[in-house]
């Protein structure tokens, strides 16, 4: 079972080549922090990771992923306006002056519980063909013996496949399904 109606904003992201990293996720922090102190309508956390190996973040270089969750989709609203406003302001746009660049989607939880320490992301398709009750069906017992989540992007909204399970430790797909296995390295 998955937390009810559970969206997360994810937000990909990458520093300047001038930038130093800790300077960068400094940043970030601060920024994650004032969000937290003063959080929009819905907002029910967020976090981040440093990652490598995701093509669509800053063509698989070094990169970011900072996961805003949000109750439901009339969240994201206030949460786009609260990010540079107020309280927020100062610290995302310190933050934003060091970034090179970003992409972004929406991703609902379909199974599991949310993973704020996750170590290890697979992103993947759902083979052709295969009903999205087998893939449940498939990926359910799974997930449930790892304590693994699996998101599942919103709509079309995002450049990543559409599916990411998340797990503290390795774990592999199940016969059938390949994607793209990435290490995290929780920053906030």
């Amino acid at each position: 079972m998955s937390d009810p109606a559970m969206l997360a904003y994810v937000f990909w992201h990458w520093r300047r080549k001038d930038v130093d990293a800790d300077a960068y996720e400094h940043r970030q922090r601060r920024f994650h922090a004032a969000l937290a102190s003063a959080p929009s309508e819905g907002l029910e956390g967020s976090h981040s990771f440093a990652l490598a190996g995701a093509p669509w973040a800053n063509g698989g270089r070094d990169a970011y992923e900072d996961w805003y969750l949000i109750r439901d989709a009339a969240a994201l609203d206030a949460l786009n306006a609260a990010a540079v406003s107020a309280s927020r302001k100062a610290p995302h746009d310190a933050a934003a002056a060091l970034a090179d660049g970003g992409t972004a989607g929406l991703y609902t939880l379909r199974l599991g519980r949310v993973l704020p320490a996750a170590a290890h992301a697979r992103w993947f398709a759902k083979p052709a063909g295969m009903p999205y009750d087998e893939l449940w069906s498939l990926l359910g017992p799974r997930l449930k013996r790892h304590g693994a989540a699996l998101w599942v992007r919103f709509m079309v909204l995002g450049p990543s496949p559409e599916f990411c399970v998340q797990s503290t430790g390795p774990l592999d797909l199940p016969d059938g399904l390949t994607g793209t296995a990435i290490t995290l390295r929780p920053v906030i």
